[in-house]
């Protein structure tokens, strides 16, 4: 399965158990985007275990209390940064304190792709 959704705020591709977000440039993740991508991810994997990537492509930023929100998606095993960018990582670094899941930071989309399969097979 792949899927590719265009929203306002964001492109996400959807694949059989994990989801790749790019958040577009100059956006803020509040409550009311992450109810948009959690009624995504309950559409898309109803039931099933998945991983979301943020691709962190651009800059943005996130409301850290988003993250007690989507800890509490049951079926999402694990959650990922990809970005090269030094500021980028070290935010996701403080956004790892805030969220009760796995949480890996990668340089690369392919690294945090074999990642989320590791993840959901174990």
């Amino acid at each position: 399965m792949s899927d590719d959704l265009i929203l306002e705020f964001c492109k996400i591709h959807i694949y059989d158990n994990y989801m790749v977000v790019t958040i577009n440039e100059g956006v803020t993740i509040t409550s009311e985007e992450n109810k948009t991508l959690t009624h995504i991810a309950d559409t898309y994997f109803k039931n099933k275990k998945f991983v979301y990537i943020t691709h962190r492509i651009h800059s943005y930023a996130v409301d850290p209390a988003v993250y007690k929100e989507t800890s509490k998606i049951e079926n999402l095993v694990g959650f990922s940064v990809v970005s090269s960018d030094f500021k980028a990582k070290s935010n996701a670094l403080v956004e790892k304190l805030f969220l009760s899941k796995p949480f890996e930071i990668f340089d690369s989309l392919e690294e945090a792709i074999n990642w989320s399969q590791s993840i959901l097979n174990s």
